[in-house]
């Protein structure tokens, strides 16, 4: 009500506003009390505040603008600012700041119904044991003005790092999703050896020429139920992200190129620095590097070997 009284109090006057508000607002101060409460300092929960709900917003901004209180509150917890969670949610209105609503999901699956399909070696269970054991995939698309965008992504389940994508125009096999393969194959140092490959029934997964490259890098093709977004629930989790975080926050969108550009950078933002409740709030390269920093402490090096 202070911030009230100083925006009119030129217009009207201090006596004037207090005496209407009184009888309308329940414990409203004279104006002897608003000029005693503009002359006393301010309190240490007011400084804080002025110094909280700034960094608030930009951090809310730096992450796309759609953490909400628990990873906004983990995020300060890791900015070294010692606050709850009640606190924060506080701060956060304060700054005018919400989390982002996800959308309904759209389901994308053209299949082939003449194709003999690889079995679901994943029934619904989506965990692993250690990185690069279970891939799943999937594509969506966005519209652009010159166009639809089509999108793949292949995301490892044990840290939920996207390791492969591709944005095209073409939703054929040996360009959208092969590429985005490709790629993971390539971060995954060429051979995928006894991992498993899950996505669904889409007609660019179950392509000959797309289930041949599976199998040439070592992999093991696994395919969900047509329709059914339960058989690849991260996959389709990862999508739908993806369309509230980036795609419905930025949009609208012109080109492919554009699309492609800003997924390059979400990418590298869900990889390196957002905060995953599934992962107790750490991202997924901390979750590779805690797990390969195990591997190391678990069995070292022989003595001498370092130095060779």
């Amino acid at each position: 009500m202070i911030r009230f009284v100083n925006e009119h109090r030129d217009r009207f006057g201090v006596e004037l506003i207090c005496q209407v508000l009184r009888p309308a607002v329940r414990g409203f101060f004279t104006s002897r009390g608003y000029r005693a409460a503009v002359g006393r300092a301010p309190s240490a929960r007011q400084l804080q505040d002025d110094l909280l709900v700034p960094e608030i917003a930009r951090l809310h901004a730096e992450n796309y603008g759609v953490y909400g209180r628990r990873k906004m509150h983990a995020l300060m917890r890791r900015q070294g600012w010692d606050i709850g969670r009640d606190q924060t949610e506080r701060l956060m209105r304060l700054a005018g700041v919400r989390r982002v609503r996800k959308s309904k999901r759209v389901f994308t699956t053209r299949s082939d119904t003449t194709t003999v399909l690889p079995s679901d070696l994943v029934n619904r269970r989506f965990t692993a044991p250690a990185p690069r054991r279970l891939w799943v995939c999937d594509v969506t698309y966005v519209a652009t003005w010159s166009g639809f965008a089509y999108v793949a992504f292949v995301t490892d389940v044990y840290s939920r790092r996207i390791v492969g994508w591709n944005v095209a125009a073409t939703l054929r096999s040996e360009i959208l999703p092969m590429q985005a393969l490709d790629m993971a194959a390539w971060n995954a140092g060429g051979r995928l050896d006894g991992l498993i490959h899950h996505a669904d029934h889409g007609s660019n997964y179950t392509a000959m020429v797309y289930t041949e490259r599976i199998v040439e890098l070592g992999a093991v093709p696994s395919t969900g139920t047509v329709g059914d977004s339960f058989d690849n629930a991260m996959a389709e989790a990862v999508n739908n992200l993806y369309k509230t975080e980036l795609i419905r926050q930025r949009g609208p969108w012109r080109t492919v190129e554009q699309v492609e550009l800003a997924t390059l950078e979400w990418v590298w933002w869900w990889n390196n620095s957002r905060l995953h409740g599934e992962l107790d709030m750490r991202t997924p390269a901390e979750v590779e590097q805690a797990y390969y920093a195990d591997q190391e402490s678990a069995n070292p090096a022989p003595v001498g070997q370092g130095s060779r």
